[in-house]
């Protein structure tokens, strides 16, 4: 009995001993609880505090980015319609596809540019990416859209995480202009005619000499193999080959050996061919090559190159392309034909033939690219042209800027003045008249504008003509039409105002 009382006890104690714990931990806890609360509140009126005094920062665009102020964008406009021109000429229609892509949609696509595509977070279940090219997106459109034949011209945005170089016209944001053609069609006959759009654009644009340069990823890897170039590195030795246009041919062997792995005398071998070029005696010269002549896609390259320049010729564009074996394109996607243009420097500082500017367009056959998207893999040929357009951009704006050229960023043909105060009213009648008849115009949003301020406006935007308007013109039913740089006059009546204002802009020929 007295056995079970001790045990009795014990428990009470041990009991108490738990309820002042727990008593004890509850105290703690409210104690937390305060201390959590007080940093809440403190936290808020931080927070309070930094919106109420905005931190300071840089203004500044994104690296690689920048803006364009009307000047800029009058040239721009003018470049790219000049463009779309030559496109139209063409038979192209135009398409537009999403600024972003599934980003299995692009991965593989662009060999060891692959590293250079902009990523997004996941959006709803969705990984994305931004588009780096055109080109992707449009094999993706003719697999979804079942399109079997296309000539389309995209003028569009892509973007490129890659270190820019701002001054050359390289961008991290940046404008592309593609001309392609796809569909199943006879040899290069598609071919020559993107080589030729490319001629007519860069003629057109009237930035310098150039030249076009060709040659065949078919024959490129026929060439691999003829020097001994294992088959699971010809990608990757094509890359390095890109880079001839950069740096010399020992920096590019270099990288072939320490970087690429591949056996010296093999680079060598590629050495020999890639610094070769020439036009129609060059192809008869390597399909007599005692290498190449056994291996089948070298040859299937150059009976391509042969027809290509032929059909050059024809289109009287022979001055201005070369085959080159240097050319490579690293992107994974080709399959056929490749070309690239570049402008040539001044004759006095460059040696014959030798580019000193740079790439301002490039593209080729890609024949493999819409069978990656269709469920039944099924391929639609196509063959297509980059214009980089940025890069003229900065070449028209850089001269342009060392002439002092005035660019006219309107197209404002008609400005309308009043002689003096009282005829704000009026003005607006007559700009009413002339934006109704299809005359681009405008005037001064103050009720009393001096009329030398206003004529002074026109010299500095470059208006043309000039209508002002006076009392004493009204009341005989009369304008005067000022021509602004010769600053002659003529009556026009207000009765037919739109008619004769519209001769006399296309007699002047505006």
């Amino acid at each position: 009995m007295s056995e079970s009382r001790e045990q009795v006890q014990e428990q009470i104690k041990v009991q108490g001993e738990v309820v002042r714990k727990l008593k004890a931990a509850k105290e703690a806890k409210e104690k937390i609880d305060e201390e959590v609360a007080k940093l809440l509140k403190l936290k808020a009126k931080l927070s309070d505090n930094e919106s109420a005094t905005p931190q300071k920062f840089t203004l500044k665009t994104p690296k690689g980015t920048r803006d364009y102020n009307p000047d800029q964008m009058s040239l721009r406009l003018s470049v790219l319609n000049k463009v779309i021109e030559v496109f139209k000429k063409h038979g192209a229609d135009t398409i537009d596809t999403p600024v972003f892509e599934l980003k299995e949609v692009l991965t593989g696509k662009y060999g060891e540019d692959s590293k250079l595509i902009y990523d997004l977070k996941d959006q709803g279940g969705e990984i994305l990416s931004m588009r780096y090219d055109l080109t992707v997106p449009l094999a993706r459109y003719i697999a979804m859209n079942k399109v079997s034949s296309i000539k389309r011209y995209h003028i569009a945005k892509v973007y490129r995480r890659d270190n820019p170089a701002m001054t050359k016209g390289r961008y991290r944001e940046f404008y592309q202009c593609d001309f392609d053609i796809a569909g199943t069609y006879d040899p290069m006959l598609p071919d020559a005619e993107c080589v030729k759009v490319v001629s007519e654009i860069l003629s057109s644009l009237n930035i310098g000499d150039f030249v076009v340069k060709l040659n065949h990823r078919k024959l490129l890897d026929g060439m691999f193999e003829a020097c001994d170039v294992p088959q699971d590195k010809f990608r990757t030795i094509c890359s390095a080959v890109d880079k001839l246009d950069k740096v010399s041919w020992a920096d590019v062997k270099k990288e072939m050996i320490d970087e690429k792995g591949l056996d010296e005398k093999s680079a060598d071998k590629i050495g020999e061919y890639v610094r070769l070029s020439g036009g129609e005696e060059l192809v008869e010269k390597l399909l007599n090559d005692e290498k190449l002549k056994n291996v089948k896609s070298a040859v299937q390259g150059l009976e391509d190159m042969k027809l290509l320049l032929k059909y050059c010729n024809i289109f009287g564009i022979k001055n201005q392309v070369r085959f080159d074996l240097s050319l490579a394109r690293g992107l994974d996607y080709y399959t056929g034909v490749i070309y690239e243009a570049v402008l040539l420097g001044d004759e006095k500082d460059r040696k014959k033939g030798e580019e000193t500017i740079g790439s301002v367009a490039g593209g080729g056959r890609y024949d493999n690219l819409v069978g990656m998207f269709d469920t039944k893999g099924k391929q639609v040929p196509c063959v297509g042209v980059s214009i980089g357009v940025e890069r003229v951009f900065a070449i028209l704006e850089s001269k342009n800027a060392a002439s002092k050229t005035k660019i006219r960023s309107s197209e404002i043909q008609v400005y309308v003045a009043s002689a003096h105060k009282g005829l704000q009213e009026k003005r607006l009648e007559l700009l009413s008249k002339l934006w109704d008849g299809g005359i681009k115009a405008e005037h001064s949003y103050k009720s009393n504008p001096k009329l030398l301020v206003q004529l002074q406006y026109c010299e500095e935007q470059q208006i043309p003509f000039a209508l002002v308007l006076g009392d004493s013109e009204l009341e005989r039913g009369i304008v005067k039409f000022r021509d602004v740089l010769t600053r002659k006059e003529q009556e026009l009546p207000i009765d037919n105002l739109v008619e004769a204002i519209k001769w006399n802009l296309s007699n002047k020929g505006y």
